[in-house]
């Protein structure tokens, strides 16, 4: 590990605003923001540019960015605590063990800003909106709690519609061209880093809202992976 990692990683051992592997918070986080207010996670958070971007916006809400990679958040965390944003925080675990964190319901609603789109078949369950992080989701969500998914990935897009449809979840909002949208919420213009390289290289972004179903039923798995497959064999 580079001499600039290390550094980074001590330095979030000493932050306010960052909690590593915590345990016995589920149902304390108004005590970690000192106040209690609605929680929004972003996951896989990288930088936190987006957590931090939501902050300002709403300072009646609180945010968390999870990530592993403590070097990405000390980031985040360093620019929140230079602004005296009180109202976002950061959690540093693998987004795998999400469920342990929090009690029922006690998350409002779940923002996945450009994650890795895992464009493999092979790595498809890793992908975070697969049915199997999304009844980890399940666990901690409020009722009708609304998950976010903003990506450059039309696969990673085409995806989760997929899973919208064949779980049976709401889908309250869909676009795949952003930008295009002539009324464009304060939410959507938040930029990370990520999304201004432009990786994908079609300078489109894919949005889509929706809402979890009572139940996600397991047995609907080894269809999706067959309709994986399938589409795999079609390209």
């Amino acid at each position: 590990m580079g001499q600039k990692k290390l550094v980074r990683f001590e330095a979030i051992r000493q932050f306010s605003n960052v909690l590593e592997f915590p345990a016995g918070m589920a149902g304390r986080w108004s005590t970690f923001f000192e106040r209690e207010q609605p929680l929004t996670l972003e996951l896989a958070c990288g930088k936190g540019e987006y957590a931090l971007g939501l902050a300002r916006l709403h300072s009646d809400q609180n945010f968390l960015g999870v990530d592993l990679k403590g070097n990405r958040i000390w980031v985040g965390a360093k620019k929140a605590l230079e602004e005296g944003l009180t109202n976002v925080g950061f959690l540093r675990t693998q987004i795998e063990q999400i469920a342990d964190y929090f009690l029922p319901g006690e998350v409002q609603s779940i923002w996945i800003t450009f994650p890795d789109p895992q464009l493999r078949l092979s790595k498809a369950k890793k992908r975070l909106t697969h049915p199997i992080f999304l009844r980890k989701y399940q666990q901690i969500l409020a009722p009708g709690g609304y998950i976010h998914l903003k990506t450059d990935s039309p696969d990673l897009y085409r995806f989760t519609r997929l899973v919208i449809d064949l779980y049976g979840c709401v889908l309250h909002v869909a676009t795949d061209n952003v930008y295009a949208s002539e009324v464009l919420s304060d939410e959507l213009q938040i930029k990370t880093h990520y999304e201004s390289l432009d990786i994908a290289g079609h300078k489109k972004i894919h949005y889509c809202c929706f809402s979890l179903p009572d139940q996600l039923p397991i047995e609907i798995d080894k269809l999706l992976k067959e309709k994986l497959k399938e589409d795999e064999g079609t390209d």
